[in-house]
C-alpha cells in the first residue's frame, strides 16, 4: 500500500501570496529592502534631511521659505570634522549630544515662531515660563481641566520626541561618515571652501539669503546671553523699583492741578503708530482724527497728542498697562509678577491718595483678577459686573460705547466724589471679525440695543487675509469715533480724558520691523488743564505729528504727576519685597 506524496509541481511554493499571511509578507518585504539596501539608505536620507532642516530652518515663519535652505551651515561642516576626528564610543556620544542640542534648538525655533507671530520677539528661556500658566488657563477654559493638561503634556512629549529623533539622526549620520571617511572628508573640505567664499564675497543664491550660514550658532549664543540676562533681571528690576520719587508724597501735594476733575485713562487695543501713519490706514484713520479734532474744537474742547513707546507689541496688553501706571518698564511676565507683589505707587494709587474714587472698567476680564488690589482700585467692574445684556463681538465681550456709557451712568452721574477710572477698550482687539456701530447714547441702556447689530461669538472666524488689514482699520475707526463722541456728548469742564494705544498690532497688520510707538492724547474742555502740559511740546488736536515727542511709556507717570502739581520726594524708597 503506497502513501500519496505531493510532487514538487503540486506542492504550493514557499511564500506564495495566496497562502502566506500578512506578517509573513511584511517580513519578506523588509528582508527584500534590507537585501537591496533600500531601507538603510532611506533612513540615512531622512536623517540627513532632518538634521539639515534643524540646522537651516529659521526661527520666524515669515523667513520659512524654500530659499532659506539654499545655504551651507558651518555647524554641519564642523560636525563632520568632529565625527571624523573621534572613534568608537566617543564618536557616538559626541554625535548624540550634538544632535540633542540641535534638536533642542529646533524646538526653540518652533516656539520662537509663535512668539514672533504674537509678541514680535523671540521666546525668552527664563522670563517667559510664566506664560505656561496663561496658556494652561486658556486651554483649560477651552477644553476643560483634563483637556488643558493633555495639551500641555502633549506639547512637552512632542518636544522630547523632536530632541530624541534629531539625536538619533545625528548618530546615524556619524556612523555613515565614519564608514565612508574619505568621501566625508572631501565633502567637508568642499563645503568649507563654499562657506568661506560665501562669507568673504557675501554670495547669495537667493536674494536676502547668504549662502554662508551660522544662524544656529548665533541663535544658541543669543539664548545663552538671554538666560544670563534673565537670571539677573529680577535683581535689576528690584533696583529700578526701589527708586520712586513720589512714594512718600502726601495726598494733599499730589495732583493739585486736577482737583475736582473726573479723569478717565483709556487704553485702545492695538491702536499703534501704524494706524495713523501707514498709507493703507492713514487716510481713513487720519480723517477720523482730523474731523474729531474739529468737532471737539467747535464744542469748546481742546486736545494735545504725542507718542509713547510701548513695552510690548502684538499682545501682552497688561504689560503696557502696568508700565504706564507704575512708571517702570514692564516688558515680561516676571517683572509684572514682581510688580504686583509689591507696593509701588501706581497712577491709580496716587489719585486714590489724593482723594479720588478709583475704579477699573475691564470688559475683557471674565474671572477673578487679584492684581486689581495692587493697582489701587476702590472697585473693579469686569465682564460679570458691568451688566451688559447684548451680544459678544468676537474677542470683545461688549462694545466700547457700552463701557463708556456705563462709566458715565454708574460713576460720573451717580456720585459727587471725583472719580479716576482706567479702562481697557477691546472692540479693536483681534481677530477684527465683528465691529459694532455707534448708537445714540441715550439708547445704550443695558446693551440690548446692540442685539439688532448681530455681534459674533468668541469662535468667530478671522477675516480673509485680503481683508484683515481693512477690518483692523475699521475697528480702530470705531474705537476712535466712540471716544470722540463720548467727549463731545459728555465733555464738561470737569472731565479729562487720556486715551492711548496699548501696543502696535501683530506683524500680520504692520509688517515686519514696525516701531513700538503708540499715540497718546489728552482731552479737556477746561483750558487750564492743557496749559499745564504746554511745555511738553505735544501736537494740538487728536492726531500726533510725525515729529511729535516720543517718550518711553514708563516715563509718563512721573511727567504726568509733575505737570499736574505733584511735588516729588527725593528719598529713594526701599526695594520691594
Amino acid at each position: 500500500m503506497s502513501v500519496f506524496t505531493p510532487s514538487p509541481r503540486t506542492a504550493p511554493p514557499a511564500g506564495d501570496a495566496t497562502t502566506e499571511d500578512a506578517p509573513s509578507r511584511l517580513r519578506r518585504a523588509l528582508a527584500l529592502l534590507r537585501r537591496h539596501r533600500v531601507w538603510p539608505r532611506t533612513l540615512t536620507v531622512l536623517a540627513f534631511l532632518l538634521v539639515a532642516f534643524a540646522l537651516l530652518t529659521p526661527n520666524r515663519l515669515d523667513k520659512l521659505t524654500p530659499g532659506a535652505f539654499a545655504r551651507v551651515p558651518i555647524e554641519g561642516v564642523l560636525g563632520v570634522v568632529v565625527v571624523l576626528a573621534l572613534r568608537g564610543r566617543a564618536r557616538r556620544i559626541a554625535a548624540g549630544a550634538g544632535g540633542a542640542v540641535l534638536g533642542a534648538l529646533l524646538v526653540v525655533k518652533i516656539v520662537d515662531m509663535g512668539f514672533y507671530q504674537v509678541l514680535v520677539r523671540p521666546w525668552d528661556p527664563v522670563l517667559d515660563w510664566a506664560f505656561v500658566d496663561a496658556g494652561l488657563e486658556f486651554f483649560t477654559g477651552e477644553y476643560g481641566g483634563a483637556g488643558g493638561v493633555a495639551v500641555l503634556v502633549g506639547a512637552v512629549l512632542l518636544a522630547v520626541v523632536v530632541i530624541v529623533v534629531v539625536a538619533l539622526a545625528a548618530v546615524r549620520l556619524a556612523g555613515v561618515a565614519a564608514r565612508h571617511d574619505s568621501g566625508a572628508a572631501r565633502a567637508a573640505v568642499v563645503l568649507w571652501a563654499v562657506w568661506t567664499v560665501g562669507t568673504v564675497f557675501s554670495v547669495h543664491l537667493v536674494p536676502g539669503v547668504p549662502v554662508a550660514s551660522s544662524t544656529t550658532t548665533r541663535l544658541a549664543y543669543k539664548r545663552v546671553l538671554a538666560v544670563r540676562k534673565g537670571l539677573h533681571d529680577k535683581e535689576v528690576f528690584a533696583r529700578q523699583a526701589a527708586v520712586d520719587n513720589f512714594r512718600a508724597t502726601p495726598g494733599d501735594r499730589l495732583l493739585t492741578g486736577l482737583r475736582g476733575k473726573d479723569v478717565l485713562v483709556a487704553f485702545i487695543e492695538s491702536y499703534g503708530r501704524d494706524a495713523v501713519e501707514d498709507p493703507e490706514f492713514s487716510a481713513q484713520v487720519g480723517a477720523v482724527l482730523d474731523a474729531g479734532s474739529e468737532r471737539l474744537r467747535k464744542a469748546g474742547i481742546g486736545a494735545r497728542s504725542a507718542w509713547l513707546t510701548s513695552s510690548t507689541v502684538g499682545g501682552g496688553s497688561w504689560l503696557a498697562h502696568a508700565t504706564l501706571l507704575s512708571g517702570l518698564w514692564i516688558n515680561n511676565q516676571q517683572r509684572y509678577r514682581n510688580l504686583v507683589a509689591g507696593d509701588r505707587l501706581t497712577l491709580n494709587r496716587a489719585f486714590h491718595r489724593a482723594g479720588w474714587r478709583t475704579v477699573g472698567l475691564m470688559p475683557a476680564i471674565i474671572r477673578a483678577w487679584p492684581e486689581g488690589r495692587f493697582f489701587g482700585y476702590d472697585q473693579v467692574y469686569d465682564y460679570r459686573t458691568l451688566g451688559y445684556q447684548g451680544p459678544r463681538w468676537a474677542y470683545a465681550t461688549m462694545p466700547d460705547q457700552y463701557v463708556l456709557s456705563f462709566f458715565q451712568r454708574k460713576e460720573r452721574e451717580a456720585r459727587d466724589t471725583p472719580v479716576m477710572a482706567e479702562t481697557a477698550l477691546v472692540s479693536s482687539h483681534a481677530p477684527w471679525a465683528a465691529i459694532p456701530r455707534l448708537v445714540d447714547w441715550r439708547q445704550v441702556g443695558d446693551g440690548s440695543v446692540f442685539k439688532a447689530q448681530g455681534g459674533a461669538g468668541l469662535d468667530a472666524d478671522w477675516p480673509p487675509n485680503d481683508r484683515i488689514r481693512a477690518e483692523y482699520r475699521k475697528s480702530i475707526e470705531y474705537s476712535l469715533n466712540t471716544m470722540i463722541s463720548y467727549a463731545e456728548t459728555y465733555g464738561d469742564d470737569d472731565l479729562v480724558l487720556v486715551f492711548l494705544g496699548d501696543h502696535q498690532p501683530a506683524p500680520l497688520i504692520t509688517g515686519e520691523d514696525a516701531s513700538r510707538d503708540v499715540p497718546i492724547t489728552i482731552v479737556a474742555r477746561d483750558p487750564k488743564v492743557l496749559d499745564q502740559i504746554s511745555t511738553w511740546g505735544w501736537q494740538d488736536g487728536l492726531k500726533p505729528a510725525p515729529r511729535s515727542p516720543v517718550w518711553k511709556m514708563s516715563d509718563f507717570r512721573d511727567r504726568f504727576l509733575t505737570a499736574f502739581g505733584s511735588q516729588p520726594t527725593t528719598t529713594p524708597s526701599p526695594a520691594p519685597r
